[in-house]
Parts: C-alpha cells; sequence; structure tokens
C-alpha cells in the first residue's frame, strides 16, 4: 500500500519503504517493536550492492576513474565536514560532538544515488562510473575515520590500525585474485549450463569474501565490493549481476524499513529543528559543490549538476560513524538521533529532487523516461 501511493505521487519507493518503517516500528504502531534483527538482514542488501557494483566496473577504468576523483573528493568532503561542524556548533553541540558530527555529513549514499541511476544510455553509464569513484573513495574516507574512532576508544594506537590498513587491503586483495583465478573461474567453466549452481557460486563468492575482509578487521561491504570487481571481466558476470538483483532489492527494502523504525521519535522533539535544518542546508550545498569540483577536472557541466544532485544526500555510512563514535564512548547518545533525523531528511529531500529532475525508474514525465 504505501510503495503503491508512492508511486501514484511520483516519489522514489524508498520514500515509501522509510514511511513504513516509522508507521509500524517502536515509536508509531509498536507493531515491530525491536528492530535489531531487521538491521542485521537489512546489512545484506548494502552488501549485495556493493558486490554488483564491483562487477559493472572493470579495474583498468576504476583506476583511472580514481586518479581524475581523488582531488575531487578529498576537497568536497572537507568542504561538507567543515559546514557541518559550523552547524553543529551553532546547535549547541561541545567540540568533540561537532567534530563527529562534521564527519559524518562528508559522505553521500551509495544506495539512493546509484538505486535511482538507470544504465540504459552511455551518459549514464559514465554519471555512474564517476559516481561510483567517488562513493569508493568516499567509502576509503570512512574506513580510516572508523579506525581512529576505534583507536581513540585506547584498544589500538591509530598508527598500528593505519599500517594494518595498509598491508592487509593488498593481502585481501591478492587472496581474492589467486581464489578467482584458480578456484572460481574453473569452477565457472566446468558448471556454467547449471544456472543453479551458478548462482549458489556467486552467493558464496560474495559473502565469502565479505566474510574474509570482516575477520582481517574490514568491513562486509569493502569485501564484497573486492568480490564484484575480481571478477568483473569474467564472462559470467552480466549473469551474475541479474541472478542477484532481485536479492539485493529485498534486502534494501528491509534496510530503509529499519532506518525509518529505529527513529526515536521521543527524543527528536529536542533536536528536530537544528537537525532539519543540517539536512537542507546538505541538500543545498552539496550539488553546488560537487558540480564546481567536476567541472574542474574537465567533466561537463550536464555531468557536474546531474551527478552533484544524485550525491547530494547524506549517507548510510553517517549513521555507521555516529554509532561507532558512541560505541568508544566519544559522542553523547543525542547525537546519533541528530544525525539520523538528518540523514533521513536528506534521505526524503534527495529522492524527491532527483525523481523531479532526472531519469529514474519511476520518472515524473515521458521526456524523462527517453532522456
Amino acid at each position: 500500500m504505501f510503495a503503491t501511493a508512492a508511486l501514484f505521487a511520483r516519489q522514489s519507493l524508498i520514500i515509501a519503504y522509510i514511511a513504513l518503517g516509522v508507521f509500524l516500528g517502536p515509536w508509531g504502531m509498536a507493531w515491530v517493536p525491536d528492530t535489531d534483527l531487521i538491521k542485521d538482514i537489512s546489512n545484506i542488501g548494502i552488501i549485495f550492492l556493493l558486490f554488483l557494483l564491483g562487477l559493472n566496473l572493470s579495474p583498468r577504468k576504476l583506476l583511472v576513474l580514481l586518479k581524475q576523483t581523488t582531488i575531487v573528493t578529498l576537497l568536497t568532503s572537507g568542504v561538507f565536514a567543515a559546514v557541518g561542524y559550523g552547524i553543529a556548533l551553532f546547535a549547541g553541540f561541545s567540540g568533540t560532538n561537532a567534530i563527529v558530527i562534521g564527519v559524518s555529513c562528508m559522505f553521500s549514499s551509495t544506495i539512493i544515488g546509484l538505486k535511482l541511476l538507470p544504465t540504459t544510455v552511455l551518459h549514464h553509464r559514465h554519471t555512474g562510473e564517476v559516481m561510483i569513484s567517488v562513493l569508493l573513495l568516499q567509502d576509503m574516507i570512512a574506513i580510516v575515520v572508523l579506525l581512529a574512532f576505534k583507536a581513540a576508544s585506547g584498544s589500538q594506537p591509530v598508527g598500528t590500525e593505519l599500517a594494518k590498513l595498509a598491508v592487509m587491503l593488498p593481502a585481501l586483495i591478492g587472496v581474492a585474485w589467486l581464489l578467482k583465478h584458480f578456484v572460481l573461474l574453473k569452477l565457472f567453466k566446468m558448471f556454467d549450463r547449471i544456472q543453479e549452481y551458478v548462482f549458489l557460486l556467486a552467493l558464496a563468492w560474495c559473502l565469502g569474501i565479505a566474510e574474509l575482509a570482516y575477520f582481517i578487521g574490514f568491513s562486509h561491504e569493502t569485501g564484497a565490493f573486492i568480490a564484484g570487481i575480481t571478477v568483473a571481466t569474467s564472462p559470467i558476470a552480466l549473469f551474475i549481476a541479474e541472478s542477484l538483483k532481485p536479492l539485493r532489492d529485498f534486502f534494501l527494502v528491509l534496510f530503509f524499513f529499519a532506518l525509518g523504525a529505529s527513529l526515536n521519535v521521543d527524543s527528536v522533539g529536542t533536536i528536530w529543528l537544528p537537525a532539519v535544518i543540517l539536512g537542507l542546508v546538505m541538500l543545498a550545498l552539496k550539488p553546488v559543490v560537487f558540480r564546481f569540483a567536476l567541472s574542474n577536472v574537465s567533466e561537463s557541466n550536464r555531468l557536474s549538476w546531474e551527478t552533484g544532485f544524485r550525491l547530494g544526500q547524506m549517507s548510510e555510512f553517517s549513521l555507521l560513524i555516529v554509532f561507532v563514535a558512541l560505541q568508544s564512548a566519544l559522542i553523547d547518545s543525542i547525537v546519533v538521533d541528530f544525525v539520523q533525523l538528518a540523514t533521513l531528511v536528506t534521505f526524503i529531500g534527495s529522492s524527491y529532487c532527483i525523481v523531479l529532475r532526472y531519469p529514474t525508474p519511476v520518472a515524473v514525465s515521458e521526456r524523462l523516461r527517453r532522456d
């Protein structure tokens, strides 16, 4: 019912999932009183999303794009962090709380940015490639930030954590490449006519490398992306991508449902105005900053604006960062609710802007459907 209403209103289904979570969650009808299990299950959707992204991006093209967008990503992230920090201070948060809020503003949503992107024409394929390179670099920054927060909790010095990152990430990539070359591709070649087996093998590869990455200290999402990109040049990559899309979409529904259900409505009353202001400022600022940054690296004006709007929200990493900071005793619990509400505002506002302005699966006009 919620999804049908959203489609009639020409809105992204993401908004329907979030609204349903608020409606049925602990602070709504309370039909789903505990969302922890749903959160754990929904994270699988992000794993599949990163795996499918890797499948559609060759390593050689990725390196070219990363060289082009490194400066863009670093500069824009610095601007967003500074503005978020300033708004947090203005809202009355202490220095450390404000720093974490500023850091949470640095990132854009992989899920929204790419789920609303059509890939039927060359222009949007290139737009998607630029977005993926920016989002991947943001993910790397997020990993460093998370390691720094864990080090700040006193478990390990930050230098040790960064050294671990420099050693273990190449090792993970090397292990994945060796397994792909000597095991995975040979199995695909032997049994590629049995589609059920290929589907199971793809699941095992995605989740297995994701779990290996988590075991050595990285996120599941990082491992899934590496698993995808190592087989991107395989002839079986297209079949795997099409087979796993329904699973990805199902688990992403649960992700956005859990996001809405976990919103603490009781605590929102004290911080809703500055949180909404932060969300609106990010919605207005990010497209402009990305437009100027991408134009300076020779991207077209049209692509720069479109990429800016499609990356014009806060991120699921924003939520993860404040949760880790809270576990490390760096921030007050109210910061989590503040960032969560601001992120929801950007998710809803960004989805609305993209659907109105650019081609999406639920475009508002025939012209946008044809673009």
